[in-house]
């Protein structure tokens, strides 16, 4: 065989070569991938930007307050969905001037309350860190969901009490993408889901495609409201290819449908109940969490009571209501 005719074969022995590793990875990856509803959200960073107080742009829910604090005002802090109840809060109870920033301007890098300064009375440490804020007293009052094991742990080694009043209602959702076959599930499916029982889509009714269960940070308020979710069942050790499957992920009703707004993703109806607001205020949605607003026992703000009970007063609760939350009353 001659030089020439040497060098061609070993050109098409590489371009075979390469058309076989292409089409394997067709096969392993782009072939299950294509079509596979995998467009759920797992974290999603809010924008702070669009809740800011005493900005008239921000989408904030705006009432006639009667109650107007002029000093002594009370730190508030809290989860990303929550973010814009306590931000209200400010915007209709706190005077003008009462969020600072570092450099004195906002910038959109406030991705975990950066640009907040220390004496600026609305803060954003999201859930982990905001309990940590709460119980070292740099925050006045946390609003957040119920606490996970460890932070009850860190207050109780801190010799902390923390007061948790519940002042609103939320639905506790799931959610995959708008292609997904699946509309409705039971809660039991949910469970066996997670707990890895059920690893494929055609098992709960939907199309012949790998779950992929997704989780969220230890500690934040979704993780430790699935983890009690969960119940008896422990949550199963997925296959390293349900990253090749469809997804299904899950959080509070008002973050999906009020904050993030995905349009590529459905919730779910649990036992055939949809998490509309009425169905979360009636108890028939299955899944019912209360959130609250966290502070020290010992915290001598005489305006932290003053706040929690216009919260419970018909003007908070309307807030409440307002921003897009369900009222506890």
């Amino acid at each position: 065989m001659t030089k020439t005719a040497k060098q061609i074969a070993a050109l098409v022995s590489i371009v075979l070569v390469f058309a076989l590793f292409n089409g394997c990875m067709y096969l392993l990856l782009t072939g299950r991938l294509s079509n596979n509803f995998s467009d759920t959200s797992q974290s999603k960073q809010i924008d702070v930007a669009k809740f800011l107080p005493h900005v008239p742009e921000s989408d904030l829910a705006r009432i006639n307050s009667s109650l107007k604090l002029t000093d002594n005002l009370p730190k508030l802090d809290g989860a990303a969905a929550l973010v814009p109840v306590y931000a209200a809060i400010v915007d209709n109870v706190y005077p003008k001037g009462s969020v600072t920033f570092d450099g004195g301007v906002f910038e959109d890098s406030n991705y975990y309350g950066e640009n907040f300064a220390e004496d600026s009375a609305m803060q954003y440490k999201n859930t982990v860190r905001g309990y940590q804020a709460v119980v070292d007293g740099t925050t006045d009052i946390l609003f957040c969901a119920g606490p996970s094991e460890e932070q009850k742990q860190y207050a109780k080694d801190k010799g902390v009490e923390l007061v948790y009043v519940p002042i609103g209602l939320e639905g506790f959702v799931f959610f995959v993408n708008e292609n997904n076959p699946v509309d409705n599930l039971t809660v039991e499916q949910i469970r066996k889901i997670y707990a890895c029982e059920y690893t494929n889509w055609k098992e709960v009714g939907g199309a012949n495609r790998i779950i992929n269960p997704v989780t969220r940070l230890e500690g934040s308020g979704s993780q430790t409201t699935f983890e009690s979710f969960m119940g008896d069942y422990e949550i199963g050790r997925k296959s390293p290819l349900a990253i090749t499957g469809a997804s299904i992920g899950f959080s509070f009703r008002y973050y999906m449908d009020g904050i993030v707004e995905n349009d590529a993703v459905k919730m779910l109806s649990l036992n055939g109940v949809y998490p509309s607001a009425e169905n979360i205020q009636n108890r028939s949605y299955p899944i019912v969490a209360q959130f609250y607003a966290i502070y020290r026992a010992d915290n001598d703000n005489e305006n932290v009571p003053v706040l929690i009970d216009w919260l419970l007063s018909e003007e908070g609760q309307t807030l409440i209501e307002e921003t897009g939350y369900v009222r506890i009353n």
